[in-house]
């Protein structure tokens, strides 16, 4: 680590969230394509997280459960979008769709097409960016809502699932393992997943590549649950032979 590098780790880690032009101020005499590639050094070290618009330090969010919403939102962004993408070719009209939560699903959201389809969501700003669509109705399950993810779980959301009937369910996961199976790190959330899975006709789970051999606390479905993974790249030779095993389709 350089010297400029050692100045630019201080102040991420003093301010804990730092925008690029920040730091452009900071080291007027160095370029934003240096100063991109010195956080990518600090990122591989394990000390910052880098975000679209900068850079957080890592300390700043241990602790949490997992990463605050509107940091995973700026994370993967591409994949996340390829994902999207390759999902909302699974969808038809009339459906009734789950849309769980999470920044993969509300890329979906966003390109959801606008026609006749009956959502129901425990994300309060992914039922926001669906009503932004004229034709979609939008249902969404009550219950304790999790800031650092914007979405609802508990007894009463389960309770609420119980009335309606899923289509297709689109789930999100906070990692994924052989072992461990998809998993979470709310244990309220985990058990909500488990629910809809199970009334679900069909099972679609949204998992970008970071998320692979990465363990969450708590386990709500295995391969053997679902029904379809879309994923950004191409899945480790092991994990693809699990999925053909599993009678799991891979987009």
């Amino acid at each position: 680590m350089n010297d400029r590098t050692e100045k630019l780790n201080e102040y991420v880690q003093q301010k804990g969230e730092v925008k690029l032009k920040e730091l452009e101020k900071i080291f007027p005499d160095v370029s934003s394509m240096t100063l991109r590639r010195d956080l990518a050094q600090l990122e591989k070290q394990g000390l910052i997280l880098r975000v679209r618009s900068g850079a957080v330090s890592v300390d700043s969010i241990k602790g949490s459960k997992e990463v605050r919403y509107n940091l995973r939102a700026e994370e993967n962004i591409e994949a996340k979008e390829i994902i999207a993408q390759k999902a909302v070719e699974l969808i038809e009209q009339g459906r009734s769709l789950y849309l769980d939560s999470g920044s993969t699903i509300m890329c979906l959201a966003d390109i959801l097409p606008n026609e006749h389809l009956s959502i129901l969501t425990s994300g309060p700003n992914i039922g926001i960016e669906v009503a932004k669509k004229t034709n979609p109705s939008i249902m969404l399950i009550g219950g304790q809502l999790n800031r650092n993810n914007i979405s609802v779980s508990g007894l009463g959301a389960i309770e609420f699932v119980k009335l309606v009937n899923i289509d297709i369910a689109f789930m999100a996961t906070s990692g994924f393992s052989l072992e461990a199976g998809l998993t979470s790190g709310d244990y309220n959330e985990c058990e909500l997943k488990k629910y809809v899975i199970q009334k679900a006709k069909k099972v679609v789970v949204l998992m970008d590549s970071s998320k692979i051999n990465k363990n969450m606390p708590y386990t709500f479905a295995g391969l053997k649950e679902i029904d379809v993974l879309v994923t950004d790249k191409k899945l480790p030779d092991e994990i693809m032979t699990a999925t053909i095993a599993n009678n799991v389709a891979v987009y």
